[in-house]
């Protein structure tokens, strides 16, 4: 096993893609030759070269509609838009074009695509460069989005997603990419979208989390554990669409209490829809209400005591669920 960085991972999960198959290709703003500007595609045009990995011009509608194109073609594209908030210029595209091609044209062609996206908060990027959107794509027909939260989940939810006949948005939270975790060697890694992970188990409480918030979510479990001897489940939920709705209601069963945790503002959150489902298909297995935990609906402020007092804490989780727990 090796230990490597979050970003480390994301090369080398372009890379074992495209070593595997001559049909990928990468392009992006500065992910060539600058390694991105984020430096998580170092390597990439030495190995692959300028047919394989190529530098675009600085226009997220020319890179999707490349690699649209590309994906109509023969191609298995990787795109990276440099900010998830940049979708917002390139919407149509995505939400009207990517999504509805295989459907509107019954099947005849498929759009086997990736689109790689820095998502979330914590680095004061301000309003404009922190916003968490897995939410505006999940509401999307035709969509597949994905939300790693560690290195062996960023290599082996990009071999599937890159493998899929269908459109990925891929989101890899910026707040992440100096984290580490343990990775095989020597191993070709490949995990399925739409199988969300049981980080650790409680019979107290169930904590449903994505991306940035799993650790944290984590985190609080052992502080509630260790402090105040309430053991919770946290489900790292990996991909929103597919949704592995059988592991969030038959966690929530066991325990009979539900909380989400959520970077994405509250009004519409990805959250609302989990809730949404438990309470239809387990309402009777319920102990008490269930509790989302989100960001506020407001722009994300760029001022550090500010950005971290609005985004969900480890604090923040862990007096939630124990205040609901002690009521």
């Amino acid at each position: 096993m090796s230990v490597i960085t979050y970003r480390e991972a994301v090369a080398r999960g372009i890379a074992q893609a495209m070593r595997q198959d001559p049909s990928v290709v990468f392009i992006g703003e500065d992910v060539a030759a600058a390694g991105g500007v984020f430096k998580a595609t170092p390597g990439l045009l030495e190995e692959f070269g300028p047919e394989r990995v190529r530098d675009t011009p600085i226009s997220e509608q020319a890179i999707l509609g490349a690699a649209m194109g590309a994906a109509m073609t023969g191609l298995r594209p990787i795109a990276e838009i440099m900010f998830s908030d940049f979708f917002a210029v390139c919407w149509d595209l995505v939400a009207n074009e990517m999504a509805k091609a295989r459907y509107m044209s019954d099947g005849q062609f498929t759009l086997p695509l990736v689109i790689r996206c820095a998502n979330g908060a914590g680095l004061r990027f301000g309003a404009q460069h922190s916003q968490s959107v897995e939410n505006w794509a999940m509401a999307v027909p035709g969509l597949k989005v994905v939300a790693p939260s560690n290195p062996r989940d960023v290599i082996g939810l990009l071999q599937q997603s890159v493998r899929c006949d269908d459109p990925v948005i891929f989101f890899e939270h910026k707040g992440l990419y100096a984290s580490k975790g343990e990775v095989p060697d020597g191993e070709e890694i490949v995990e399925p979208l739409g199988r969300a992970t049981v980080k650790r188990t409680g019979a107290d409480a169930t904590i449903v989390a994505l991306a940035a918030m799993v650790p944290k979510a984590v985190a609080a479990a052992q502080r509630l554990s260790e402090e105040h001897k309430i053991e919770a489940t946290v489900i790292d939920l990996r991909s929103l669409v597919p949704l592995d709705t059988r592991t969030i209601l038959a966690e929530t069963a066991k325990t009979g209490r539900l909380f989400t945790v959520e970077e994405n503002p509250r009004l519409c959150g990805w959250g609302a829809e989990v809730v949404s489902i438990v309470a239809e298909e387990a309402f009777g297995q319920l102990t008490g209400p269930v509790i989302r935990i989100t960001t506020p609906h407001i722009p994300l402020p760029a001022a550090d005591r500010l950005e971290d007092h609005v985004l969900p804490s480890v604090d923040r989780i862990t007096e939630t669920v124990r205040k609901a727990l002690e009521a």
